[in-house]
């Protein structure tokens, strides 16, 4: 896979200090199984949900991780939790890793979008970088931060290993801009991002990143 430089805000880290990083999406919703649009709601998780990131704890517990990172929302928050338990290490927050608002798309579910916000959601499904959905977040800013986030969870750990429990959308579009491809594609490049599971990320202290696997279990 092609790699980029990555900002950050850390520094000091040596080139040779690479760490792996783990960026998962959170455990399932209520919203899952209508596929209503979270974004930057605080929506819970569902038991089944709860489950998955007990799961995921159990991976952590061999995982040698040196660090935990979540998004600030309760979603994400409530699946690191467990994992940095289990650990031994805390969790730090960061909003930079919140999903990307899709404004009046909140809550809603693909065809409620076709019916309320006329032809918007057919230009977002063919693009969603230059057509993002009436009032939503800028999805250039939203990969900017999160790559930046990632960037500091890094730089915090050199030479170590990361979870970092962060969104679909964000993490697709961090993917797309640390591998040089269009954002506008993310949905078709990476289709889905299943629960507890994300990207492998080979992270280098000069600020260079590669894709080392996609939607991989999380096994112990």
């Amino acid at each position: 896979m092609e790699r980029r430089p990555a900002g950050g805000r850390g520094e000091g880290a040596s080139v040779t200090d690479a760490t792996e990083l783990i960026v998962v999406r959170h455990g399932e919703t209520v919203w899952h199984a209508e596929n209503r649009y979270a974004g930057s709601s605080d929506i819970a998780l569902t038991e089944e949900g709860v489950r998955q990131a007990e799961a995921l704890a159990r991976w952590a517990a061999t995982a040698g991780l040196s660090g935990v990172v979540s998004s600030t929302l309760s979603r994400s928050a409530g699946t690191a939790a467990p994992a940095g338990e289990a650990a031994g290490v805390p969790v730090a927050a960061d909003p930079r890793l919140v999903e990307q608002d899709f404004g009046q798309g909140e809550g809603l579910t693909s065809a409620e979008m076709r019916e309320r916000l006329g032809g918007a959601r057919e230009r977002f499904e063919l693009d969603p970088l230059r057509n993002p959905l009436p009032g939503s977040e800028d999805p250039v800013k939203v990969a900017e931060r999160g790559v930046a986030a990632l960037a500091d969870a890094a730089r915090a750990h050199p030479g170590g290993k990361v979870l970092v429990v962060a969104h679909g959308t964000l993490i697709r579009l961090v993917l797309c801009r640390l591998l040089g491809m269009d954002a506008g594609r993310y949905r078709r490049a990476f289709p889905e991002v299943g629960n507890c599971r994300g990207a492998r990320l080979h992270w280098k202290g000069d600020g260079e990143a590669g894709l080392l696997g996609f939607n991989e279990p999380l096994e112990p």
